[in-house]
């Protein structure tokens, strides 16, 4: 598909959804957001606990994070910026989906296509030049490479990119995840990192997109809408790519306006119901 055929593809596939976790030891409301994908503060307000409220091991969160799996996408890996997820899809099945974390507004993970050309466990840092620059301006210690270990911010995975200079690997600061903080690199949880190195290889494509507004349309009907922040201000309307993508997927009536304008106002991130597909309606739709 082209790109702004993806853009208004209709998804039919949610992953995430509600679970219960169990507070650890070391815990925090940013770090168990990260490790799910969900914003803290939605976190806290779930579950009764005041944002600035210290927890404690033992207690019990819910945990609701479902994510609209974006549409039109087979084999490989999907990246998608504002939503900071990656989705790992086999014979156009979906295998796994993970948070990440992702360039900061002023160091942008690009988008586009993208091969892994080499996967390494452990992997000394060479600090880029550019890097070294910025460490230089802030008076930190300047740093021409980090050898693998406690310090290194790559982690213990490495699966570089034919984008020149950027991967996806693992990091020391997973509460980091999930947020712009990186210079372009694609972070993720070092579990998380685990699993996927082990399940691809060289040679796996992918593909890094753009998409702040997906909607959905799942097995009982229900309609979704999924809204983040143009993270990277490239002037995306939210109000008009819903009225788009609902009118190319005859769902106007089907919908609840007043819903879709109260979740493109909160821009949290997570996939809600806006409208639902009557049995007569559904009939016939692909």
């Amino acid at each position: 598909l082209s790109a702004l055929a993806n853009d208004l593809a209709l998804s039919r596939q949610v992953t995430g959804g509600d679970r219960e976790y169990i507070v650890q030891p070391g815990d925090f409301l940013i770090a168990i957001g990260a490790r799910f994908g969900l914003p803290p503060t939605l976190l806290a307000r779930d579950n009764g606990v005041p944002y600035e409220a210290r927890i404690y091991p033992g207690q019990r969160f819910r945990i609701h994070n479902p994510h609209i799996v974006p549409a039109g996408f087979g084999d490989g890996i999907l990246i998608n910026i504002p939503q900071r997820m990656l989705f790992h899809f086999d014979q156009g099945n979906l295998v796994a989906a993970y948070p990440v974390g992702l360039g900061k507004p002023t160091w942008p993970t690009p988008e586009g296509t993208f091969t892994i050309v080499t996967r390494e466990a452990n992997k000394t840092w060479k600090v880029p030049l550019s890097i070294q620059e910025e460490m230089r301006r802030e008076d930190r210690i300047v740093l021409e490479e980090v050898p693998p270990g406690p310090d290194n911010p790559l982690g213990a995975h490495w699966l570089g990119l034919d984008l020149w200079g950027y991967g996806i690997h693992g990091t020391i600061a997973p509460s980091s995840v999930y947020r712009f903080r990186s210079h372009g690199c694609i972070r993720m949880h070092p579990d998380d990192i685990a699993e996927l190195f082990g399940r691809v290889t060289v040679g796996t494509a992918g593909r890094l997109v753009y998409q702040p507004v997906l909607l959905a349309v799942v097995e009982d009907g229900r309609i979704l809408l999924e809204v983040h922040r143009d993270i990277y201000e490239l002037g995306f309307d939210a109000a008009l790519t819903v009225r788009t993508m609902a009118e190319a997927h005859d769902l106007n009536q089907a919908i609840d306006w007043s819903r879709v304008e109260a979740v493109i106002a909160a821009q949290d991130g997570l996939a809600r119901e806006v409208g639902r597909l009557t049995r007569n309606n559904m009939q016939g739709k692909p």
